[in-house]
């Protein structure tokens, strides 16, 4: 074990000594890398099929948070944290959601089944994306199927439980917003902090939920460095991101008036290609960091190839 570790230090410490010296060179690394894997293709194929997935996972994290949240806290909680993954466009997500629960009494076994088993597709989607851009470690290792087969329900599980956690959080932080404290004789008030920290503690999620999929999407034993890695880069490149589409849907779109009825799904879905795509850039950047530690630095990245059913 001890000698794995200073085996990955070395490794690391090439790497960073690599990117320190040429971060052009290195950027332009992650990139071809990306566009020989067709990044943007399976970025396309993950934001589909979340689409199909996000309504009936947060339909039934609801449902189920309801029994022991109340359903306002969690529909706020969705609002507040939805407009960090779609901007603008969370009002009508939750509208969904509210009304769902107001009918929750017709949901069958049957119906919740099915719900479940569409909210997996992203997660299944998405592994086998990373399994393209991390082909290096699929031509070493094999995930067993079942594996493959459980592990986007655990995950559901697993966010399901952040969810929970984040509402509770969160609800402590706003209880904390309408006090205030005295200080040098004047009284201040701590709303201002609190919506710091409810930004903050949205952001801190996201870089928990990005390297938690970087650990465990891929196969093969990935270090929590690395995972991190990619979970910040992933973030601070869609909190950039998500600003651009909140300044250009507000002032220069004109996306309602060419799509009228679908603008919510094209608006939803343009956002979540582009997440998916940063989600998929970030692996890249894990991917060239293991093979910069490799001293692969200046190999041509294999494209990826495609074959027609026969």
């Amino acid at each position: 074990m001890n000698r794995r570790s200073w085996r990955e230090r070395l490794l690391d410490q090439r790497a960073n000594a690599h990117i320190l010296a040429h971060p052009l060179a290195f950027t332009l690394q992650v990139l071809r890398g990306f566009r020989a894997n067709q990044g943007l293709l399976l970025a396309g194929a993950v934001a589909y099929y979340a689409l199909l997935s996000i309504v009936p996972f947060l339909m039934l994290v609801v449902v189920a948070l309801s029994h022991f949240i109340h359903q306002a806290e969690l529909l706020e909680t969705l609002h507040r944290y939805l407009k960090l993954l779609m901007p603008g466009q969370s009002d009508s997500i939750v509208a969904e959601v509210a009304n769902f629960l107001e009918n929750r009494d017709l949901i069958t076994w049957l119906l919740g089944g099915t719900m479940l088993f569409f909210s997996s597709f992203a997660f299944t989607v998405l592994e086998n994306a990373m399994s393209v851009i991390f082909k290096h470690r699929v031509e070493i290792t094999r995930r067993h199927f079942l594996v493959s087969a459980v592990l986007p329900y655990c995950y559901i599980l697993a966010l399901g439980l952040g969810v929970m956690i984040v509402t509770l959080v969160a609800g402590t932080l706003e209880v904390m917003g309408e006090e205030s404290v005295w200080l040098f004789g004047y009284e201040w008030s701590l709303n201002g902090i609190s919506g710091v920290l409810l930004y903050l503690l949205g952001l801190v999620g996201e870089i928990l939920v990005l390297t938690s999929i970087y650990l465990v999407m891929p196969v093969g034993r990935l270090s929590v460095w690395h995972a991190l890695i990619g979970g910040v880069t992933a973030t601070l490149l869609w909190e950039v991101a998500r600003h651009v589409l909140v300044w250009y849907f507000s002032t220069l779109s004109q996306v309602n008036v060419v799509y009228g009825s679908m603008t919510t799904a094209i608006v939803v879905m343009f956002s979540l290609e582009i997440a998916a795509t940063l989600l998929l850039l970030g692996a890249q950047v894990i991917a060239e960091y293991e093979r910069v530690g490799h001293g692969q630095v200046n190999q041509p990245p294999e494209p990826l190839i495609t074959h027609p059913a026969a």
